[in-house]
């Protein structure tokens, strides 16, 4: 169980948010953002310390909220569960930790700890202003409503305490990552945690993803290849070859593909959870960077957009841990001659955008391939879709155009 603690307007569900993404996209199967207060909110008066019917109801979501993360790991085969939440009070930590105990679960803490006033404003101004509590509310009040809800939350705070907590295993984050302390990693997803947090910031920023230039073996429909290596440097026996020629020479591989094309592997080559395993680093590198420039592979493209779109959920479309991967990650399209636009807005999810697009060779696609394709908004204009995305959490969807079926 990963528990989030601090006051409101500390970022926690950006992290929270980000880091269910990350341990999904490398194959942990992880849930987060469990059940919110149950309740009609009308002012910060519900937060008072000394509302005791309030106190109840929220004590009674948590608990709520508590028998969902049971469900999922005890019985949905989940393996990681966050829950996003203030938990200011050492009883409310209390009460998760004999939960925890009660279960058999490991608990790790992420404490935010944010002391700069135009940090807390500037998350106040883009996230909570859109917040379902402030609904048709004018932007001064729901501002002065809402510092005034932190204020109840600040009288009764109590944050880890270095040497109450030492036994615990947590890691606090000082003003949005100037500083860090950790203490007591236990085991091996903590530790990727620890190094992911440490890695990620808040500054705006784009990604820009773009595949290489179109080539010969694009234009005839081959797939990989290398012209300028050696016999040995050339270890994938179907490189260079079309779908048709694998179908007839490897009838066997060519059917285990499409049973499973997001863990198959091709002889002596690597399948795409391979490829997601040996791009991690890469991925750390982007989310330390500010605006950069990818140029890749569609595979590596895939894996990528398949991270940042949130496109590894273990819980879309098949059942099974880790199998919303296995179905969408190797169907993504990501066309040539196109460069998207990747920029993170509220709650860590991102706003994709095509924003350059001429006319591209259409490239052929192997026997039951159908890509998932969305709505998009491109620089010519909306274009036609096939399946619209309902699930995604892109404030803008990413539209790819028709004609450019996935490899």
């Amino acid at each position: 169980m990963v528990i989030m603690v601090g006051l409101p307007a500390r970022g926690k569900t950006y992290i929270s948010t980000k880091l269910t993404r990350y341990l999904n996209w490398i194959g942990t199967p992880t849930k987060g953002q469990y059940r919110r207060e149950a309740v009609s909110y009308k002012n910060y008066e519900f937060f008072l310390p000394d509302n005791m019917e309030a106190l109840l109801i929220r004590k009674q979501c948590a608990l709520a909220a508590l028998k969902d993360v049971h469900s999922y790991l005890s019985h949905e085969e989940g393996r990681v569960a966050v829950f996003d939440a203030t938990n200011t009070t050492r009883e409310r930590r209390s009460l998760i930790l004999q939960f925890a105990k009660e279960h058999g679960y490991k608990v790790f803490f992420i404490e935010s700890i944010c002391n700069d006033p135009e940090v807390i404003a500037e998350n106040i101004r883009q996230v909570k202003l859109g917040s379902p509590d402030y609904i048709d509310c004018d932007r001064e009040k729901v501002l002065e409503d809402f510092l005034k809800r932190i204020e109840c939350y600040e009288v009764n705070y109590q944050p880890l305490d270095d040497e109450l907590d030492s036994h615990l295993s947590y890691i606090k984050i000082f003003d949005v990552g100037t500083r860090y302390m950790v203490n007591r990693v236990q085991d091996h997803i903590q530790s990727r945690t620890v190094y992911y947090l440490m890695n990620i910031h808040v500054t705006p920023r784009s990604i820009y993803l773009c595949r290489h230039g179109e080539s010969e073996l694009n234009l005839r429909g081959r797939i990989g290849g290398d012209s300028g290596l050696s016999a040995r440097g050339k270890q994938g026996v179907c490189e260079e070859m079309t779908y048709e020629e694998i179908q007839e020479h490897y009838p066997e591989e060519f059917a285990l593909r499409d049973q499973d094309k997001y863990r198959y592997r091709y002889p002596k080559g690597e399948s795409y959870e391979d490829l997601v395993q040996r791009l991690e680093p890469v991925i750390m590198e982007l989310e330390r960077q500010e605006n950069v420039l990818v140029i890749c592979h569609q595979a590596v493209m895939r894996c990528l957009l398949a991270y940042f779109l949130d496109k590894s959920s273990g819980t879309t479309f098949l059942s099974g841990p880790g199998m919303g991967a296995a179905y969408e990650l190797p169907y993504l399209k990501c066309p040539l001659h196109t460069v998207l636009k990747l920029t993170p807005v509220a709650y860590a999810k991102i706003g994709a955008e095509c924003i350059t697009k001429v006319s591209a060779t259409v490239e052929r696609a192997a026997k039951g391939d159908t890509g998932t394709e969305y709505t998009i908004k491109t620089s010519a204009g909306a274009r036609r879709a096939t399946k619209a995305d309902t699930g995604s959490k892109c404030a803008t969807k990413l539209a790819l155009e028709l004609g450019d079926p996935p490899m």
